[in-house]
């Protein structure tokens, strides 16, 4: 048994880096550390939800469903869960930490709108 310090790993992470903080149930708690940014790439985990968890800084947390975009601002101690299949980014990055679990696969781009650029 041992304890966990996000914050402090943070402190050794270059911007837009995370590492793994923790195993947990065949995944892992992981660190983010991000800032100054407007926008980051779009991901998707088709087959797991997501737990995004501000610890330090500020994040908005966009979101596409089927028809429209939510966007979540999240500071320290808030926190969003990404509905599994559902297209999601950071935008409006501050000095943000942020502990993520995600335990499912990872789909990444790049596209305006990915719903459209990945219908097959």
């Amino acid at each position: 048994m041992r304890t966990h310090d996000p914050l402090a790993l943070a402190k050794t992470l270059a911007p837009f880096d995370f590492r793994e903080l923790a195993p947990f149930n065949g995944g892992a708690f992981c660190v983010f550390y991000g800032d100054k940014l407007d926008q980051a790439d779009w991901e998707l985990h088709p087959d797991t939800d997501e737990l995004l968890m501000v610890l330090k800084g500020s994040v908005t947390v966009e979101i596409l469903t089927a028809t429209q975009r939510h966007r979540l601002p999240l500071t320290a101690g808030q926190f969003a869960i990404v509905p599994k299949g559902h297209w999601h980014r950071h935008v409006d990055v501050e000095e943000v930490v942020e502990m993520f679990f995600t335990p499912g696969a990872t789909v990444e781009s790049t596209a305006e709108d990915p719903r459209v650029a990945h219908e097959a």
